[in-house]
């Protein structure tokens, strides 16, 4: 596994994402190995989005900008949108699903996101022969496929599934931040900053809020966050 310098001494070098996986699969006759990602898991708002890229064989060949392809939540957002578009360009097929908050109220934050995640691989414009999940396994998906843990890291198509999953999500949430403005969705796309629970408790929960998540559940049953 390759390991990638960081400028700050004090910082652990991070994986770069490889194309181990997907290698061996190609060898072993598959053409079309989807990775699959989600964004938004543990936020208090919005809903989960997930996301499924199919890279064409060979790619490793000639990455140019994608070769600081990388964990979403490693990179700068201005680097993200780059990376999104030249993923967009340069795949065999993408797609994206989102499951809202009150579905997340419903069925749980793992539920939702295994829901997304199969939207996402079943809207695909090709059928995918594997896929490479991060962490989670996709029941209701009949191909094969392998759940890795910490796979945006370590696997090149998870980690530009999970690029494009953040850049969809994130402007999602810029378009909520002008319907429910107050709660900095723009800045804190709905995660639990301090801002964000601040406005929490100043504002109550709007209806994109998670009810079921302990921060928003303790202001709707009267109390301040427990982060207050």
């Amino acid at each position: 596994m390759e390991l990638q310098e960081t400028p700050d001494r004090d910082v652990i070098a991070v994986p770069i994402p490889s194309f181990e996986e997907e290698m061996r699969l190609f060898a072993q006759g598959y053409r079309y190995v989807a990775g699959v990602d989600e964004a938004g898991r543990g936020c208090l708002a919005g809903p989960v989005v997930a996301a499924a890229v199919v890279m064409p064989p060979g790619i490793e060949a000639s990455l140019g900008v994608l070769e600081r392809v990388r964990d979403s939540k490693l990179l700068r957002p201005e680097v993200r949108e780059e990376l999104h578009r030249e993923i967009l360009a340069r795949a065999t097929s993408v797609a994206v699903a989102a499951v809202e908050a009150e579905v997340i109220d419903r069925i749980g934050i793992v539920a939702a996101t295994q829901r997304a995640m199969i939207a996402a691989v079943r809207g695909l414009g090709i059928r995918p022969e594997f896929l490479l999940v991060d962490f989670l396994t996709l029941g209701e998906v009949s191909c094969p496929q392998k759940g890795i843990v910490h796979g945006d890291t370590l696997c090149f198509s998870i980690a530009a599934a999970s690029i494009v999953a953040k850049v969809t999500r994130d402007r999602l949430m810029l378009s909520h931040d002008q319907v429910w403005p107050g709660y900095g969705f723009c800045r804190n796309k709905g995660y639990g900053t301090s801002e964000h629970l601040e406005a929490l408790d100043r504002l109550g929960p709007c209806p994109i809020h998670r009810r079921t998540f302990a921060p928003v559940r303790c202001v709707i049953e009267g109390g301040l966050s427990p982060e207050h």
